[in-house]
């Protein structure tokens, strides 16, 4: 299943954020491990700009979204540690955009 997040990013904190996202690239394996925990296949981020300010647009492919969050909340490895805290500094309020289309092959199809 495809999951996407939006959330604000709190102002003054664009560096911080991007700085972030290239250390966990430079820590993949470790990420990967994250992956493995949390049925994650695949992860991706974008960062857009509106008029109310940056907005990061989390992105990942995931078997069941509740049940990888719920890993992820529990989750003792470092890298979820150290993300948990960088993400609180960074990221303010969700932010929640009208879906307009959603389509998908039926099972078995």
């Amino acid at each position: 299943m495809l999951h996407l997040t939006f959330r604000r990013v709190r102002p003054g904190q664009e560096a911080a954020l991007r700085a972030w996202m290239a250390e966990l690239a430079e820590r993949a394996n470790e990420v990967r491990e994250t992956f493995r925990q949390e049925g994650v296949r695949h992860e991706q981020t974008f960062l857009m700009r509106s008029p109310e300010g940056l907005v990061l647009v989390y992105a990942h492919e995931v078997e069941d979204p509740e049940a990888a969050h719920a890993a992820y909340a529990r989750s003792t490895l470092a890298i979820d540690t150290e993300h948990r805290q960088r993400m609180a500094e960074v990221l303010a309020e969700s932010v929640e955009p009208e879906l307009l289309y959603d389509v998908r092959l039926e099972e078995g199809s």
